[in-house]
């Protein structure tokens, strides 16, 4: 990749950001506050885009979110809390620090080590610990899944998926025995167990839980829609009709979409 037209069009950027910032007045009013949510919007958007292999809405996805640093980047130098050349430069040096297999004499053999000296080297930072890294307003799935790779860079992990297996079969028969007793806050304890364990299950078959998750809400939503314009044009609303009924159009709809 050449340099010179990226740093132009970057340089551009930050040069559009800065009239938008002196004369539109919805700009001149946002704060780091007002954007956050905007920000997880656009994050969002850009998942969606990735999930669904959509390279041009990748694109435009990315463009949005650099608009958004340097809009972050540009309130900080208002506030004289950090100026965008901080920033850049502040995670070029950590890179640097964090990769000392490229820039240093360190030797690794997989990237498996690579994951495992990036850990060691944050607790040398001052990280109290592997897991401080992890944002608590993580979505569930993805935290889970964070956390275990987390732990696994410190050896805390199992040897093989069929013994992750294993623990899958032992918590949905703790889930099972929780809904036999009928005791609700432990019915609800065994079953985010049994989340952990399956979202284990995942990394060792290399999946993404959240991903996989996603593609599934988003073929039901397909089917379920599909089996609704089904139920209009046989005259009928699906409210009155039987689960067989509805059964028999969702398996009909399976059989005719099978990667939808």
């Amino acid at each position: 990749m050449q340099q010179q037209p990226v740093a132009t069009a970057f340089l551009r950027l930050v040069s559009i950001m800065d009239d938008l910032r002196e004369k539109c007045p919805w700009d001149k009013k946002q704060t780091e506050q007002t954007l956050r949510p905007l920000t997880i919007e656009e994050l969002y958007e850009l998942a969606d885009a990735i999930t669904d292999n959509d390279w041009k809405g990748i694109k435009e996805e990315i463009g949005d979110l650099l608009l958004h640093i340097v809009f972050y980047a540009k309130i900080g130098a208002e506030q004289q809390q950090f100026t965008l050349e901080e920033a850049i430069n502040g995670v070029c040096d950590k890179l640097i620090h964090r990769h000392p297999h490229i820039y240093g004499d360190v030797q690794v053999k997989d990237e498996e080590e690579v994951k495992q000296n990036w850990e060691k080297l944050k607790l040398k930072e001052g990280k109290k610990s592997v897991l401080s890294g992890v944002p608590v307003s993580l979505p569930a799935v993805v935290k889970a899944t964070r956390l275990q790779e987390k732990a696994k860079q410190v050896g805390f992990e199992w040897d093989n998926r069929e013994q992750v297996w294993d623990k899958v079969e032992e918590e949905s028969n703790e889930l099972h025995e929780a809904v036999a007793a009928n005791e609700q806050h432990k019915i609800e304890e065994e079953f985010g167990d049994l989340l952990f364990s399956l979202i284990n299950y995942a990394r060792f078959l290399q999946i993404d839980a959240e991903n996989a998750l996603e593609k599934t809400n988003k073929k039901f939503i397909k089917r379920f829609t599909l089996m609704e314009q089904e139920a209009l044009q046989q005259g009928k609303s699906l409210m009155d009709m039987t689960l067989n009924e509805m059964d028999a159009i969702w398996n009909t709809i399976k059989k005719q979409n099978p990667d939808t």
